[in-house]
């Protein structure tokens, strides 16, 4: 069936050039200038990376294009009448979350337009992770950050003061030895929540668990786990800075420990996942 798809490529373009041409142009700007600002920053270095997941996810669910086409018209020109507003209002006034959640609504549009419903709720994932590209607005990533910035803080000198290290805290900064270290928004802010949360549902939409209940509690139990890997994160780099000196720690290392950190969140999930599943076989086997 895909390589039905494939095969009927050429003659897809061909016929539908006008749609892709106009398409194109809507979304080129945007990505351009994301690539120019936004997601030049730290805090938003995942985007490329989110956007290559979503072409790959397109690309895993195509089967949806050869599904039986009975198209969605009146809700299909009704969504894509407001994408096309939500666009133009974002656009004209630079206001990103519209500008992009325009083109998320779009191509849900085109897909109701030509394919329908059936193949709109096949390729929902796609659509829904494309959330994970659009920046929130910063007055409630600010508002969110500053007490995650505090619990981490304060978890990580607790957990240090429990094994003798002389540390103390004043806010988000942590005192350890002679060394002082910021506890900053890459290490226990919002976009790394919205990073590690990423990683989470890619994770279960790959695992393909059939249990509702199962990715709920999963997904749920991610932003604890965010925390604790945040924390490891915060812990670790405290340590490599006491031992080793502030060149160290805030150098090479400083960077990995963003690696690490994803590597811990993904073994919590995964040991979470598996623990989920022990219990669920041995209720099983108990009844």
């Amino acid at each position: 069936m895909q390589d039905k798809l494939l095969m009927k490529l050429p003659s897809i373009l061909v016929a539908f050039w006008p749609i892709i041409i106009g398409f194109m142009s809507v979304i080129i700007p945007t990505y351009v200038y994301l690539t120019q600002s936004v997601w030049n920053s730290s805090d938003q270095a995942h985007g490329p990376l989110v956007l290559a997941v979503v072409l790959y996810l397109f690309y895993d669910k195509r089967n949806a294009l050869t599904l039986p086409n009975k198209p969605a018209n009146i809700s299909g020109w009704l969504l894509f009448v407001f994408a096309l507003f939500c666009y133009i209002i974002g656009r004209s006034q630079d206001i990103l979350i519209l500008d992009m959640g325009g083109q998320m609504l779009l191509i849900a549009s085109l897909i109701l337009l030509f394919k329908g419903w059936k193949s709109l709720v096949v390729l929902w994932f796609p659509l829904f992770f494309m959330l994970f590209m659009v920046p929130l607005p910063a007055f409630f990533v600010d508002a969110v950050t500053m007490p995650m910035k505090i619990a981490v803080s304060q978890v990580a000198e607790h957990v240090l003061y429990w094994f003798d290290y002389p540390i103390a805290r004043t806010g988000v900064i942590l005192q350890i030895g002679q060394y002082q270290l910021l506890v900053a928004d890459a290490c226990a802010g919002m976009h790394t929540l919205i990073s590690l949360e990423a990683l989470g549902l890619l994770y279960l939409n790959l695992v393909k668990h059939d249990s509702l209940a199962r990715n709920v509690l999963l997904a749920l139990f991610i932003i604890p786990i965010s925390f604790t890997a945040n924390t490891v994160r915060v812990i670790a780099i405290t340590l490599i800075t006491y031992y080793f000196g502030d060149e160290v720690g805030q150098g090479f290392v400083h960077g990995f420990a963003g690696i690490v950190l994803f590597m811990v969140a993904l073994i919590l999930i995964i040991t979470l996942d598996s623990l989920i599943q022990r219990i669920v076989v041995s209720r099983l086997s108990q009844e």
